[in-house]
């Protein structure tokens, strides 16, 4: 790798090392792969390091680069698109449906969620974890809460907990007829457990989607889905739908 000097620009200096670090990991970087540290890089393009790391927190909040704990700096992965809007509705768990279940258990959900699905407060709900990954990293986490009402016939299956309960639970909701959806995204910060699974630190960014699955004329299912916000994007349709790109809350019903 040969030292690049950077010529005088007119723009800040930073954003232009910002540039010529983005045409480098396009061209040098792959997936995954941790950037040599700051005194390497500092020296390589000939900047204060003060200047390397403008550029460096620039790049994470486009969601380029991402910093993990014990790792360093890496090259996050590109952008993956996933539907927000209304125009194609599907129960969780249907065919084409990228997350992946991880547990399932019986729990009190909050109170908000309690409301949302017209439960007791005091009563158990069924609570499906599932993930999604890009690249072997991952992107998002969600809690699904399923009344009893709306899985029935479940107390036929067998397996108490983990992604086979998490399954089955789904398999029985997709017997409902959906009658509609609607979603709320917001952003918020990440709770320990959510930055725990998503590999951030306590406190990041995320983007909060809420979706709340109709059949029978009440709601059947609520979703939580918390989103890395460094490595997503928002696009609004012209049809009026919304679009989280990805590469690849206190929790709250809305």
């Amino acid at each position: 790798m040969g030292t690049t000097q950077l010529e005088s620009v007119p723009e800040p200096k930073y954003w232009h090392l910002k540039t010529v670090l983005s045409e480098a990991l396009d061209s040098e970087f792959s997936v995954g792969e941790i950037l040599p540290n700051e005194r390497d890089l500092a020296a390589r393009f000939g900047v204060a390091r003060a200047t390397l790391r403008q550029a460096l927190e620039q790049l994470e909040l486009e969601g380029r680069l991402q910093r993990r704990r014990g790792v360093g700096t890496t090259v996050a992965p590109p952008r993956v698109g996933v539907a927000v809007g209304t125009e194609a509705q599907a129960w969780p768990g249907a065919a084409g449906d990228a997350w992946q279940p991880v547990d399932c258990a019986e729990a009190v959900p909050p109170a908000a969620v309690a409301d949302a699905l017209e439960t007791g407060r005091d009563e158990s709900v069924h609570t499906v974890r599932r993930s999604r990954m890009s690249h072997g990293q991952p992107v998002a986490a969600e809690l699904l809460y399923i009344p009893a009402s709306s899985v029935p016939d479940l107390t036929a299956i067998d397996a108490p907990s983990g992604p086979a309960r998490a399954r089955a639970v789904l398999r029985e909701l997709q017997h409902l007829d959906l009658e509609g959806q609607d979603r709320a995204v917001e952003l918020g910060s990440a709770r320990a457990d959510d930055a725990k699974e998503l590999d951030r630190l306590p406190g990041a960014p995320v983007l909060v989607v809420t979706t709340r699955f109709l059949a029978g004329g009440r709601t059947a299912a609520l979703s939580v889905a918390t989103y890395r916000a460094d490595t997503c994007r928002l696009t609004f349709k012209e049809s009026g739908g919304v679009e989280i790109a990805h590469d690849g809350p206190e929790r709250r019903a809305s």
